[in-house]
């Protein structure tokens, strides 16, 4: 308390000039105080950034299949997409064969997929009831919902064989992705690069393997 009054006595005893410089100096000790604060915080945010890039990048995401039985369907992300990986049971398959003359690019000539997923599953021919695909609306990028039950829907149609529906502009797409015909969306939804070894899949990268 006395030295508040001893430092509040100095200051109304300084003259104009002094209350000026002493301002003046003030300032430049605050100055100095917020750069080292930021010399301080850079480093962290620098450590951070590559790994933001790298992720944006698309580092390869690993799965084990066992988790997911026939008829199941789960979603990882990739590249900040979520990706479809769906084990189809007996009448999935079956029912894609039903719907072909109502798809737009049924042999995916038009699509983008790896070649080893280039037929009418999309899928690697070693496992060819896993669909594997980005979940990624062709038409404007809208996430389409899952319609995986086989029967009448009110969005897929009364024969429906199961797929995938858009909630924004109402493209269809069956349970390879592919989509119908006279929807908004023209090509068939992306399959990613992806391999498997054992149960485990790694989608992102495939070595460059063609079949």
């Amino acid at each position: 308390m006395a030295d508040n009054q001893v430092s509040s006595a100095n200051v109304d005893d300084m003259s104009v000039e002094d209350r000026k410089r002493r301002r003046f100096l003030t300032g430049i000790t605050a100055g100095f105080g917020a750069i080292g604060g930021a010399f301080a915080i850079t480093p962290f945010v620098l450590s951070m950034s590559p790994s933001e890039r790298a992720k944006n990048a698309g580092a390869p995401v690993h799965f084990d299949l066992a988790k997911i039985q026939p008829g199941q369907m789960v979603k990882v992300e990739w590249r900040g997409k979520p990706v479809v990986l769906l084990k189809r049971s007996d009448e999935m398959m079956i029912g894609l064969d039903k719907i072909t003359e109502h798809l737009a690019d049924p042999n995916s000539l038009s699509s983008a997929q790896p070649g080893y997923a280039q037929n009418s599953a999309r899928s690697d021919t070693a496992n060819p009831e896993l669909l594997v695909m980005e979940a990624v609306c062709t038409h404007l990028g809208c996430s389409p919902v899952e319609k995986l039950a086989i029967g009448p829907d009110p969005q897929m149609g009364p024969d429906s064989q199961g797929g995938f529906f858009c909630p924004c502009h109402g493209s269809k797409f069956d349970l390879a992705g592919r989509v119908y015909k006279n929807v908004p969306a023209t090509t068939n939804m992306a399959v990613p690069p992806y391999i498997i070894n054992g149960t485990v899949i790694t989608i992102g990268e495939d070595g460059g393997r063609t079949a």
